[in-house]
Parts: structure tokens; C-alpha cells; sequence
């Protein structure tokens, strides 16, 4: 029999607020994190808004500010995040063995110096050619040792490990927009088979960068309604245009049911149900008929034992893209069959953007609140009825509802698709 794993600790950094209440507060409210960009200037862009992170102060959570100056916003978003997760379970008043506490993340890469790297191809031009030598010597003497480390995608984990004295498994996935729900999932699994009791999960990742702008909109993936941003994440609208980057973190401490019992901790829900598959068809496309999306949701139900009817609320992939929100409507009735028009659905990146790595951790935070207060997120910006996506999209205010289980849908390039279950605890 497997162990049963249940969320004890939660904790957020986004567009919304730095804190869970104050962001699910603003999701019940409708209200949107979406402006312009203000981390550089992104005029010449054909997108000139995100989702940005404001006022972050990671004094806040940790004494050493200095320790982490070379670090991006991925780690510092991440320590603010795991920080909130770690107090809330109550685990650092404790005495808890390290070697079994473990960390799985799905964090993101990290932000190059742009400027600096533009001046220094600048500096390497040779009649209008780069001379890979020159630009060799100038990057030896000018780039940051310490900032070309934290690029790489697992720091944030390393860092929040010597932060809590987590000596577990300690692992990264960059599976695009499904990393930090398959990191979930995979925590889980860890615990399930006894290689830990706690694992810190979780997501964090910002691409409001110029790479980041710069990718997304020449694979044409962005909204461009520069004269109306906070209404221009629309998802399942027929006059959708693309998504809003977002960028933040979402963490959750999993834990051993028997181990948070012992301790008498605050238990927020129980994760069920884990499904992870692959389109295997191209790198940025889903597949049309949502293959993949069908068979993770499927794998998550049979993984958490529920029947199609037993599903109360479905946080959406929802990105506002064209071709995500139409597949993504065809994969829940693939797979709920004849119970997906009664199943309401919503997309809380219409409020606070798409925070790519980071995405489903936040969205299976909001799943968690969902089932504490009973309570159904909307989409907001939702206007014109699409043919195409005829489901109940909980459209532009919260609603009441009973709420026992919850799935939460990520989709990511390279069709990478993973579906969560979390749901009441029942002990």
C-alpha cells in the first residue's frame, strides 16, 4: 500500500501578492497583476506588458541579503516562496530528520546581463563579422563568475537545501509549463515509496527579460493588446490573441501523512492523484487532438481512484492561446466524457499571467484554497463565447460551490502535459 502524502505548508510570490492569503484574495476578486514592463523597456516590442512581481524586499526573509547578490529572481522569488511554505508547516520548530527532508523543484534558467552581453558582441565586431576570439577574451575579463553559475536551473534548489538543511533528494525539472506540477507529482512519488517524509515542491521562474520577450513573440505566442493589457489575458474568449508572461513562485511542503500526524500539523489537503505524459508529436505544437492531455488526466484520476463525476473543479492550462484553450476543451471532455459540461473550469492566468516553470505550483496552491473555503476562481476577460470552447469557464466571478477534489492541467512545449488531483483530507 502506498503512503499517502498531504500539503502542510504553502507559500507564494507573484503578481498578486507575496503572500497566499493576499493572492487568493485577489483571485476571488477578479483582480488583475498585468502592466507594463517596467524591469526594462520593452517599446520596441510587439508586446509591451507582463505580469511583473512588485516591490519584492527579500530582506524579508532572509539576514544575509548580501549572500544572494549575484543570485536572479528565480532563487530570490524561490526563498521568499519556500520561506512562507516552511514557516507555515511549523517543521523549523521542530526536530525532524534532514536526511529525510528532500526538495524537487521545477525552476526555471536564470536571466542573462543583457546589456553586457550586447556590448560585448558590440565590442567583438570586426568588419561587420564577430571574432569569436576577441569576444572570448572580453567575456573572460568581463562576466561575472558568480552571475554565470546562477543561470543554471537547479540553484534555486541548492540554495533553499543549505537554507533549510534539507540533506535529501534534491532534484530540478525544466519540463517548460509543466515543471513545477511534474516536480509535484514526482515529490510525491518520492514520499509515496519511502525515499523521504517531507519534500519541498515547488516552482519558480521569471522570462520578463529581452530573451524572454523576444522568443515569445516571434513564435507569436503573446498577446498584443498593448492598449488594454489588463484585459488581454483572455482565456477561452473567442477574441483571445495569445498569453501575458507572468513570472514568480509557488512552493508546498509534502509530507508523510503518518509523519504530519505525529507532530499535529496543519493539513491543507491531500495530494491524490499524479499523470504525466508526452504528445510526442512537435516541439511547440500540442497535439490536435490532445492526446497527451487526455491520457494525463486520465492517469490522475486512475492514480487517485475517482470516476469522471467526482471531479468538482478544474484549474485550466487556460493559457489564452488559440490553440491551447480549444485542445485543452476537447481533452477534459475526452476524458470526463459526458460529465465535463457540469465540471466548472477556470483559468487564473487571465489575473495574474503565465508563469511559465512556475505556473502549476501556484495553480495547485489555488486548488488547495479552493477546497479550504469552498470557494471557485474565475476567468476573468472572458466576453465572447468561442464555439470551439463550450464549457463552464466560471465566467468573470467567483463562485460558491462544494469542492472535495480539484485537478490542476499543465501543458508545456515539447508536449510535455501533467495533470495533479489534490483533494480534501479524509483521514
Amino acid at each position: 500500500m502506498k503512503r499517502r502524502v498531504v500539503v502542510t505548508g504553502i507559500g507564494i510570490i507573484s503578481p498578486l501578492g507575496h503572500d497566499v492569503e493576499t493572492v487568493w484574495s485577489a483571485l476571488r476578486e477578479g483582480k488583475s497583476g498585468v502592466d507594463t514592463i517596467t524591469h526594462f523597456d520593452a517599446s520596441s516590442f510587439p508586446t509591451h506588458f507582463a505580469a511583473e512581481v512588485k516591490d519584492y524586499d527579500l530582506s524579508k526573509y532572509v539576514d544575509d541579503v548580501d549572500a544572494y547578490q549575484w543570485s536572479t529572481s528565480n532563487t530570490r522569488f524561490a526563498i521568499g516562496a519556500a520561506t512562507q511554505a516552511v514557516k507555515d508547516s511549523g517543521i523549523q520548530d521542530i526536530s525532524i530528520d534532514p536526511t529525510r527532508f528532500g526538495i524537487y523543484l521545477g525552476a526555471g534558467e536564470g536571466q542573462q546581463d543583457f546589456p553586457l552581453f550586447m556590448r560585448l558582441i558590440s565590442n567583438s565586431e570586426v568588419d561587420g563579422e564577430i571574432d569569436l576570439e576577441r569576444f572570448t577574451e572580453l567575456g573572460l575579463k568581463e562576466l561575472n563568475p558568480y552571475f554565470e553559475i546562477e543561470q543554471e536551473p537547479n540553484m534555486p534548489a541548492g540554495h533553499l537545501a543549505g537554507l533549510f538543511n534539507a540533506q535529501g533528494p534534491n532534484l530540478n525539472c525544466l519540463t517548460a509549463c509543466a515543471a513545477s506540477s511534474q516536480a509535484i507529482g514526482e515529490a510525491t512519488e518520492l514520499i509515496r515509496r519511502g525515499e523521504a517524509d517531507l519534500m519541498l515542491s515547488g516552482g519558480s521562474h521569471s522570462m520578463i527579460h529581452p530573451f524572454g520577450l523576444t522568443g515569445f513573440n516571434l513564435l507569436t505566442a503573446l498577446s498584443t493588446r498593448n492598449s488594454d493589457p489588463k484585459h488581454a489575458s483572455r482565456p477561452f474568449d473567442k477574441n483571445r490573441d495569445g498569453f501575458v508572461l507572468g513570472e514568480g513562485s509557488g512552493m508546498l511542503i509534502l509530507e508523510e501523512l503518518e509523519h504530519a500526524k505525529k507532530r499535529g500539523a496543519k493539513i491543507y489537503g491531500e495530494v491524490l492523484g499524479y499523470g504525466s505524459t508526452a504528445d510526442a508529436y512537435r516541439i511547440t505544437d500540442i497535439h490536435p487532438e490532445g492526446r497527451g492531455a487526455i491520457g494525463c488526466i486520465n492517469m490522475a484520476l486512475k492514480d487517485a481512484g475517482l470516476n469522471t463525476d467526482q471531479v468538482d473543479y478544474i484549474n485550466a492550462h487556460g493559457t489564452s492561446t488559440s490553440v491551447n484553450d480549444r485542445v485543452e476543451t476537447m481533452a477534459i471532455k475526452g476524458a470526463l466524457k459526458e460529465h465535463a459540461p457540469n465540471t466548472p473550469v477556470s483559468s487564473i492566468k487571465s489575473m495574474m499571467g503565465h508563469l511559465i516553470a512556475a505556473a502549476g505550483s501556484v495553480e495547485a496552491i489555488t486548488c488547495l484554497m479552493a477546497i479550504r473555503d469552498n470557494v471557485l476562481p474565475p476567468t476573468m476577460n472572458y466576453e465572447t463565447p468561442d464555439p470551439d470552447c463550450d464549457l463552464d469557464y466560471i465566467p468573470n466571478a467567483a463562485r460558491d460551490a462544494q469542492v472535495d477534489h480539484a485537478l490542476s492541467n499543465s501543458f508545456g512545449f515539447g508536449g510535455q502535459n501533467v495533470s495533479l488531483i489534490v483533494g480534501a483530507f479524509k483521514d
